[in-house]
C-alpha cells in the first residue's frame, strides 16, 4: 500500500528542473509577508531553475523568476509530485 502523504522537504533540496508544491512556510512575520508578496503561498507550484548546491538559487513561481538565499529557501517546505 502506498503512503498517501507526500514527502516534505525544503525548497533548496530540489534539483534544477524539479517541481514542488509549497506545503508550509516557516519564519517570522517579516519573512512571511515578503515571501507571500513574491507569490510563495501554500499550494503554489515552484520549479527549480538554478541550484548549484551553494549560494543563491533561482526558482519560477507564478510565472516569475525569483532569486532566493539558501536560508530563505530552507524556510519554504515543498512536496514533489502531484498537486494536492
Amino acid at each position: 500500500m502506498m503512503n498517501a502523504t507526500p514527502e516534505v522537504l525544503s525548497l533548496d533540496a530540489l534539483a534544477p528542473g524539479e517541481v514542488g508544491y509549497i506545503r508550509r512556510l516557516e519564519g517570522g512575520r517579516g519573512f512571511m509577508s515578503r515571501i507571500a508578496t513574491l507569490g510563495f503561498t501554500v499550494g503554489a507550484e515552484v520549479r527549480m531553475v538554478q541550484n548549484y548546491g551553494r549560494g543563491p538559487l533561482i526558482v519560477m513561481v507564478r510565472d516569475s523568476r525569483v532569486a532566493l538565499g539558501r536560508g530563505e529557501a530552507a524556510k519554504i517546505l515543498v512536496s514533489k509530485g502531484e498537486h494536492v
